[in-house]
């Protein structure tokens, strides 16, 4: 199954991106299937080849939720985003305070 998703490039602090299409179990350095075009979210600019990826689209490939929230703001893809956000950690708290202390005994010789 094919997907597009983001392949980070540029320097350490200074990321952009390619827009590629990549089998879906492939690691994202290997070798990519085609090239879409490019994203660099610190000036906020993009260009993406329309025809390449509603082509793609058509063949069965999914974008991740990052990479269709960039296409509805393209133009190439319709309706709502998708919140791409992280989960915030959870902490499990012990409400019950342990019954009973457990002595070791201590050998003596």
């Amino acid at each position: 199954m094919l997907a597009i998703k983001f392949k980070r490039v540029g320097k350490k602090h200074q990321a952009s991106f390619r827009i590629i299409v990549i089998e879906k179990r492939l690691k994202i350095n290997s070798r990519f299937t085609a090239d879409l075009g490019w994203f660099n979210p610190r000036q906020d600019s993009f260009k993406i080849s329309e025809e390449e990826a509603n082509h793609w689209l058509k063949v069965g490939a999914q974008p991740t939720d990052s990479v269709y929230n960039l296409f509805i703001r393209a133009g190439i893809l319709k309706g709502p985003k998708k919140a791409v956000h992280k989960k915030p950690k959870t902490r499990e708290v012990a409400t019950e305070k342990p019954k009973t202390q457990v002595e070791i005994p201590v050998d003596k010789k």
